[in-house]
């Protein structure tokens, strides 16, 4: 079997990359967090390149806007868990910037993606 069709997609390099990024950050979390705080930061962030990966193996626009929709939700859940880690501490303020950076980024492009498979699910329908 050949390369997956999504691994083609900017916006999903870019999620993936975040995700990466989120667990390398999260290493360093106290140990009492490894169930808490960790674990919920890790699974939001990876949420989004996974949602991304449903949804474009998935048959039509439609189901794909569902999946990139549940996508933009994790990455909002992202964001916010990345704000709450540096309140706590827990990141470093460069870190945390950087990953505010990156999300703000994939944000735009998500929801540019987002927008994009709507126009395309119009035009067929």
């Amino acid at each position: 079997m050949g390369e997956d069709r999504w691994c083609n997609l900017d916006v999903w390099r870019l999620a993936d990359n975040l995700a990466m990024d989120v667990y390398e950050a999260t290493r360093e979390f106290p140990r009492e967090e490894i169930y808490g705080l960790t674990a919920q930061l890790r699974r939001a962030a990876l949420s989004v390149p996974t949602n991304l990966v449903e949804g474009y193996s998935r048959r039509g626009d439609r189901e794909l806007r569902h999946f990139v929709n549940i996508a933009l939700g994790s990455l909002a859940e992202t964001k916010y868990l990345l704000h709450f880690a540096s309140r706590l501490g827990f990141l470093e303020p460069e870190v945390h910037a950087t990953l505010a950076s990156s999300c703000e980024t994939l944000g735009k492009r998500l929801w540019r993606f987002y927008e994009a498979v709507g126009a395309a699910e119009s035009r067929k329908g």
